[in-house]
């Protein structure tokens, strides 16, 4: 089911200059594309655009368009902002369709205790944090867990270990590492140092 409703503005005048009367209005230019439509330009309350997209589904929220009386179920995928100012100065808004899966992006939690890892004085080191998945627009999570009660100093979990729902694939490479348990810092720092050491004597 759509998460938001937002109005869209047709007719809107195309260039530099109809574009910073529309900002000082505090309007977005955007453009509805997709699925064999012609681009329609349009533009949409910035303040309304923002309130639509601050739910938890962020940047995958689903989108009913209301563009000149129709209904198009759309998806924001390309935001442009401001080099300077926190704002939003242009749109594209993608037509969806509820029965088509759809590539996105979606953020990676790390949950549980790695019990052995803090036993050891390690520390857990998250080195991938979003996953790229394909589901259909309403099945897109807005994010997903990892289990890292079973990592081990050394040990390493890999994005084929995230628990995926039914509907949703995954498409980020399965092999990717996600987390990984490192030994304690004066540890590792110790390592390091008679690796170095070694390597002096060996060349002495």
């Amino acid at each position: 089911m759509p998460e938001s409703m937002l109005t869209a503005e047709v007719g809107r005048e195309i260039g530099s200059s109809a574009t910073r009367r529309l900002r000082t209005q505090g309007k977005i230019p955007a453009v509805v594309y997709g699925h064999g439509s012609e681009p329609i330009p349009v533009a949409v309350v910035a303040r309304e655009f923002q309130v639509a997209m601050s739910g938890d589904a962020g940047l995958n929220t689903v989108l009913t368009l209301v563009v000149d009386g129709q209904n198009y179920l759309t998806m924001a995928r390309e935001i442009q902002h401001h080099p300077f100012r926190n704002t939003v100065t242009h749109v594209d808004f993608q037509i969806v369709n509820q029965d088509e899966m759809m590539s996105a992006e979606v953020p990676i939690n790390l949950v549980g205790e790695a019990v052995e890892v803090n036993h050891g004085d390690g520390l857990v080191e998250q080195q991938l944090f979003s996953l790229a998945i394909k589901a259909k627009p309403s099945e897109i999570p807005t994010s997903v867990e990892l289990d890292i009660s079973s990592l081990t100093i050394g040990g390493v979990l890999h994005a084929r270990d995230i628990a995926l729902s039914d509907g949703v694939a995954l498409e980020t490479d399965p092999e990717a590492p996600v987390a990984a348990g490192h030994p304690p810092r004066v540890q590792a720092k110790a390592e390091g140092e008679g690796a170095a050491e070694a390597d002096a004597d060996a060349d002495a």
